[in-house]
């Protein structure tokens, strides 16, 4: 009696599928990179009311304070997404920054522009994602000394 085996492709190889579970780490590490200096940029921007800066609140209507404490929460969170451990908390909470970021673009300053932050978005939540173990052991080492 013969048995009839079915040939595996390379791409369902144990390998193959820890290769692009590496490639993609590698991407989502060079984009937590790319976005922590984007977003750092664009806080101290505010933090030092650059010119730029201040034409968008003032085009908003919205004051210089809220202005600081954007570029503030910008800036924290720049540094946390290069700290491994905060990585996964800081792209959450991008996630509502970004997200507010969308609105605003959408019903106060251009339009077309808010699917930047809403592509950022995603990225984000592929690295909150991609950091949920780290995100974990941090909330658990909390709870344990709360």
């Amino acid at each position: 009696m013969s048995e009839i085996m079915t040939p595996v492709s390379p791409s369902a190889t144990p390998a193959s599928a820890a290769g692009r579970r590496g490639r993609g780490a590698v991407a989502l590490s060079v984009s937590r990179y790319v976005l922590a200096l984007f977003l750092g940029f664009s806080g101290i921007a505010k933090l030092i009311a650059h010119e730029s800066a201040l034409e968008s609140f003032d085009r908003m209507g919205w004051s210089h304070g809220a202005m600081y404490v954007i570029g503030g929460l910008e800036t924290a969170g720049a540094v946390a997404l290069l700290i491994p451990v905060l990585a996964g908390v800081a792209a959450i909470a991008f996630c509502g920054l970004l997200a507010g970021a969308s609105v605003v673009q959408l019903t106060l300053l251009d339009p077309p522009n808010a699917v930047m932050p809403a592509v950022l978005i995603v990225v984000m939540v592929l690295i909150a994602r991609d950091r949920r173990d780290g995100t974990a052991a941090l909330v658990a080492r909390i709870r344990r000394g709360a």
